[in-house]
């Protein structure tokens, strides 16, 4: 079978637990370049190790490596300012891309929640690692109630947090918020991040808030059960830590939302409560906020391969 050849810019630790992925996981895709900006970062050592070739010069690197003209998909994992020049470069040599940065510059992708629709697009984001974990949760909630309000809380521990990361978290928080409306469905939506310290590292917990319409709860509560299930499909250790929260708030007890000039709501509250373990492709399994964004991103580069002409599906 003929493999997909792939890029990554990122050489951090997005880009290094993308990398395992795709040499012990995929049977559709061939990694052939890493690229960095720092000779002496981890992931390009490890590239070296691995036999793939690297670059410490950045994308203009890149399209010099004799491998670029065979390279058909590139991640970037690198942050949303860089990106912009990154989405420039590619574009103008025909590359597919898949960024893993809060850029949004290509349409928000989920491959539960949408994962179909933008395969023909030259650039698909990715979201936040805070948003593939709980998109699907919103979305799940508003096919069955209609959410007016959904709220995330994603925490991860501090040490699976690189430079890239920390450089994001405006954009994350953006980001995020602005898929919760488009992608999850909800009217409006609001992102936090908290980099937890504490040592040992915890795991990536998630927390998602709806505020949505009246409905049947067993419905709504069958609804996310069949999105966890799906997203388990490509994220082993993303689970359910309790069983799904249901308040019913009445017109006795609105409850006012500052995000929407304090909106008085009554309906149904829906409270979700996630954990994510990752594979320990590269950091321990504790960085479940690396095994849920780069999961994602290779699932849909392992879909968009399977339409390129050429590539045998697996």
């Amino acid at each position: 079978m003929t493999k997909t050849k792939v890029a990554i810019i990122g050489s951090g630790n997005i880009g290094t637990d993308l990398m395992m992925k795709i040499i012990k996981l995929s049977r559709t895709l061939e990694i052939v370049a890493m690229v960095g900006v720092d000779p002496n970062s981890d992931g390009l050592a490890i590239a070296r190790r691995l036999g793939v070739a690297t670059t410490a010069a950045g994308i203009d690197g890149l399209a010099t490596m004799p491998q670029f003209h065979e390279v058909a998909i590139v991640f970037d994992a690198t942050s949303a300012s860089a990106h912009r020049y990154h989405d420039e470069v590619l574009r103008r040599h025909g590359k597919r891309i898949i960024d893993l940065t809060p850029a949004a510059i290509g349409p928000y992708t989920i491959p539960p929640v949408n994962g179909e629709s933008n395969l023909d697009e030259p650039n698909l984001n990715m979201v936040t690692c805070g948003g593939q974990a709980t998109i699907p949760i919103v979305a799940a909630v508003n096919r069955v109630a209609p959410v007016i309000y959904g709220e995330i809380v994603a925490s991860i521990a501090s040490k699976s947090a690189g430079p890239g990361t920390r450089a994001n978290i405006d954009e994350f928080t953006e980001t995020t918020s602005r898929a919760i409306e488009a992608i999850g469905g909800a009217r409006r939506g609001k992102a936090i991040i908290i980099l937890n310290p504490a040592e040992p590292p915890l795991i990536m917990r998630d927390t998602v808030y709806c505020l949505c319409e009246d409905a049947e709860t067993a419905a709504v509560e069958a609804s996310i059960l069949e999105m966890v299930s799906r997203v388990q499909t490509y994220v082993p250790g993303y689970r359910l830590k309790q069983a799904v929260q249901f308040e019913r708030i009445t017109d006795n007890n609105r409850l006012k939302i500052p995000e929407m000039d304090d909106q008085a709501f009554a309906g149904l509250k829906v409270s979700v409560f996630l954990e994510v373990e990752g594979a320990a492709h590269y950091l321990p399994s504790y960085a479940g906020n690396l095994d849920i964004m780069t999961s994602a991103a290779l699932a849909t580069a392992e879909r968009l391969a399977q339409r390129m002409p050429g590539i045998v599906a697996a």
